[in-house]
């Protein structure tokens, strides 16, 4: 009975070609939004802070 193995060199090959056309830097191009949007926050907080303490 014929046995049908994949060639591991295979997924290995398509996975470097993907990494050389640059796929997986997709997600980290344009701003962080979330880093943004959590110092947004953190200043808003400092200042309410101040604003209590100093009223």
């Amino acid at each position: 009975m014929a046995r049908n193995e994949q060639d591991p060199a295979a997924s290995t090959q398509q996975f470097r070609a993907f990494a050389n056309r640059g796929g997986g830097e997709a997600a980290k191009q344009g701003p962080n939004t979330g880093l943004i949007v959590g110092l947004v926050i953190g200043v808003v907080v400092i200042v309410a802070v101040i604003a209590v303490l100093v009223v």
